[in-house]
């Protein structure tokens, strides 16, 4: 590309590694077979395709990371945030949750409850792009200035809030609540012409975002759209241009399977949009999950399994809390039709589009940035990960059970993840999965492996002390949990 790209960052939410017809393992998966996403198919035909791409388990931390390039420990938004001051810890029989940055990102300095950092588009902003925020912000919490986008460097915002998940997906609900009991706090805001339309949100939302990019061209500037949609959160409904094609499964897992395939047609009108407009060279697509798929509640069928072969899902430290489908189409530099699977984390993102932009070494308030850039992986290189340690921090509660879910702290590295859980009467204090071979993280090898755990404790709790990592506190002790 002879001048600055456009930059497509399409990140979906809740959006599980499983739920999608690419296979993103070894092999295609039954749950391969359930899904249509023939437009991510054929994006990862015309680029690279990540098999190990990791993000926090819940969704906000992962957001706040992607925008600042910082570790969830650093920037201490560890969990979703909402109410400004209030956090949405559940209530926990033996922890006590720290003082975290409940009001998510603010573009100034507010006491020690959000977190302060240069983000994402205003880098971009700076260099002359148009910035561009379609679907769910959930950046910081209502009556906060994080809540508006374009408080966060967005020259534009659509429908984006402080709520993590939308009132309804349809229009006849005027995307609100009002039909579950909820309040006007979860209604998507902006969208009053498409009300009583018959048009579902995801579709709203893609049509939005193509008048931006026209708008961007006719204009004759580069644009990054941040495309963020709501789907696949809750709460489910049924998508009436694709719920037909899932006649054959219960009705969680039916409009679950429409919200999937609704989301890919978004993917595929951008792409076609960007193909009209003769800026596909010039246009680069990334696709990512803000975390696993949910599956603790709220699916039909046995909670935990829905990302199998990975174990658990939304909310976890386990593999199917923190992987995600990923991939990258950039015309001149990817490889149609590769895969990589080095692992990578979702603070790279951060530092990546920025090179991508052109912008080198950017310095983050404070002066320390966590991400690294997957350019070099994106150019082919090998080797990038070796020896990298990736780093999980969640001293919250998220209101469900199941494995891997809990309040912990875990690391990766090459081969191995350890997980340390918070909670005095864990069955085991730290879990240590051979990834590579046992993927489904079957078999805790920590009583076994003894100097790998010591060695992987001593790196994660000098990470934990070098962000000044919160803990909670024991309520049976009143002291503060120790460090791994």
């Amino acid at each position: 590309m002879s001048k600055q790209p456009n930059i497509v960052m399409f990140l979906v939410d809740d959006m599980g590694w499983q739920d999608t017809s690419e296979p993103f393992w070894t092999e295609p998966t039954p749950f391969n077979e359930r899904y249509r996403t023939p437009n991510m198919e054929r994006l990862a035909r015309s680029g690279v395709k990540f098999t190990q791409a990791y993000a926090c388990s819940v969704c906000s931390p992962s957001r706040v990371s992607l925008i600042t390039g910082l570790n969830a420990a650093r920037h201490r938004v560890t969990n979703w945030t909402f109410a400004k001051n209030e956090a949405k810890d559940s209530e926990s029989d033996e922890l006590i949750f720290p003082d975290w940055n409940v009001n998510g990102i603010t573009p100034s300095p507010d006491g020690e409850r959000a977190v302060h950092a240069k983000c994402l588009p205003e880098f971009l902003r700076d260099v002359g792009y148009r910035t561009i925020h379609v679907g769910k912000a959930h950046l910081g919490a209502f009556d906060t200035p994080g809540a508006d986008p374009k408080n966060l460097g967005f020259d534009v915002n659509i429908a984006g809030h402080a709520a993590g998940g939308p009132g309804s997906y349809l229009s006849e609900q005027g995307f609100g609540a009002d039909w579950r009991g909820g309040d006007n706090h979860w209604t998507v805001p902006g969208l009053e012409a498409y009300h009583d339309s018959g048009t579902f949100l995801t579709e709203v939302l893609t049509l939005e975002a193509n008048k931006e990019v026209d708008r961007s061209v006719a204009e004759g500037k580069p644009f990054f759209l941040h495309m963020s949609h709501y789907a696949v959160h809750v709460p489910f409904a049924e998508d009436p241009r694709f719920i037909d094609n899932y006649g054959d499964l219960p009705e969680q897992e039916a409009m679950y399977a429409a919200l999937v395939e609704g989301m890919d047609k978004s993917l595929g009108d951008i792409l076609d949009r960007i193909d009209k407009l003769g800026i596909a060279d010039q246009t680069i697509v990334i696709f990512m999950s803000d975390n696993g798929g949910l599956s603790a509640h709220g699916r039909d069928g046995e909670a935990h399994t829905h990302n199998k072969p990975l174990s658990s899902g939304k909310g976890s430290a386990h593999e199917g809390g923190i992987r995600e489908p990923m991939i990258v189409r950039w015309p001149g530099v990817t490889r149609a039709d590769s895969t990589c699977d080095e692992y990578v984390m979702i603070e790279d993102f951060f530092v990546s589009i920025l090179e991508m932009a052109g912008i080198q070494n950017p310095e983050q308030i404070g002066g320390v940035l966590d991400g690294r850039s997957f350019v070099p992986l994106l150019h082919g290189q090998s080797g990038v990960s070796t020896g990298r340690a990736l780093f999980w921090h969640y001293p919250n509660k998220w209101g469900s059970d199941g494995p891997g879910i809990g309040s912990t702290s875990a690391i990766r590295k090459d081969d191995w993840k350890l997980i340390y859980y918070h909670e005095p009467s864990a069955a085991s204090q730290f879990e240590l999965f051979n990834i590579s071979e046992d993927i489904g993280e079957t078999t805790n090898l920590a009583a076994c492996e003894a100097d790998r755990v010591a060695a992987l404790r001593k790196e994660l709790r000098e990470f934990l002390i070098d962000c000044d990592a919160q803990m909670p506190v024991d309520k049976r002790t009143g002291k503060v949990v120790a460090l791994p």
